[in-house]
């Protein structure tokens, strides 16, 4: 099965290179973070029409993630990490056949030191815990999880030595969560070495630069990793994202 992951930086804008995608890739599932759009505005028929199932967990101007599936699924979750006291709208999970599909779209947190920071720490622990606890054998973490895991993650890592994504504390929460879950990191287990970045800033020219950071990740248990590739084509579109999406093959394990 082949699985997508991509923040678009608003879906309105988005929304064509996504549809391309699809129709390009014919992923099993996508999941989108950033959407940026209330749940009563979210273009569904714009999927459905094309034969897609769509489900969404928005909010105006911020956060929002989606879930794109070829078969129908069920929604088992949306919001934030129980446990959490949070209405942002981070996380959203789909079942099929008692696999769990999440789309994740994890706080930013600012900078080290912050009151963001603070809360991202405690959301990465909440989710945790709930993965510990409620996920089912099989699972898969589609996502924005603003977290380079190690400085192979990372262009320049003396540059972003302690820095927002590549601090020490926020590589222990993404672990954490790794081994809570027993979760597979997909594109190390078939690419352990290759940079394969994600992300490159707007400002300063990043991207021809570059300058590129692995901070969208899929993570899996129950299923083997066979492929990855990201598609580095979208970044180079005409108002694109700042992230470009990341596709990987999977099978039951």
């Amino acid at each position: 099965m082949t699985a997508i992951t991509w923040n678009v930086n608003s879906l309105t804008v988005r929304l064509p290179d996504v549809l391309a995608l699809l129709d390009d890739a014919r992923p099993d599932v996508l999941a989108l973070q950033e959407t940026k759009i209330p749940d009563d505005r979210f273009p569904y028929e714009a999927f459905t029409e094309r034969g897609w199932h769509a489900y969404a967990c928005g909010q105006r101007t911020y956060n929002g993630v989606a879930v794109i599936t070829k078969e129908p699924a069920r929604v088992v979750h949306r919001g934030a990490p129980p446990g959490l006291d949070d209405d942002q709208a981070r996380l959203l999970v789909v079942e099929q056949q008692g696999m769990w599909w999440a789309s994740v779209y994890a706080p930013n947190g600012q900078a080290p030191g912050t009151d963001k920071y603070a809360y991202k720490l405690r959301w990465f622990a909440a989710f945790a815990d709930w993965m510990r606890q409620a996920f089912p054998p099989r699972a898969a973490l589609l996502g924005d999880f603003n977290v380079a895991p190690t400085d192979r993650d990372v262009h320049d890592p003396k540059r972003w030595e302690g820095k927002i994504l590549c601090s020490p504390p926020e590589r222990d929460a993404f672990r954490r969560l790794c081994e809570a879950g027993e979760l597979v990191d997909a594109v190390r287990a078939v690419e352990p070495e290759a940079p394969m970045f994600t992300w490159w800033d707007y400002r300063l020219r990043a991207f021809a630069r570059g300058w590129g950071l692995r901070i969208d990740h899929v993570l899996v248990r129950g299923l083997e990793p066979v492929a990855a590739e990201v598609l580095v084509a979208y970044r180079t579109k005409e108002r694109p994202s700042d992230h470009a999406p990341l596709k990987v093959v999977l099978k039951e394990a």
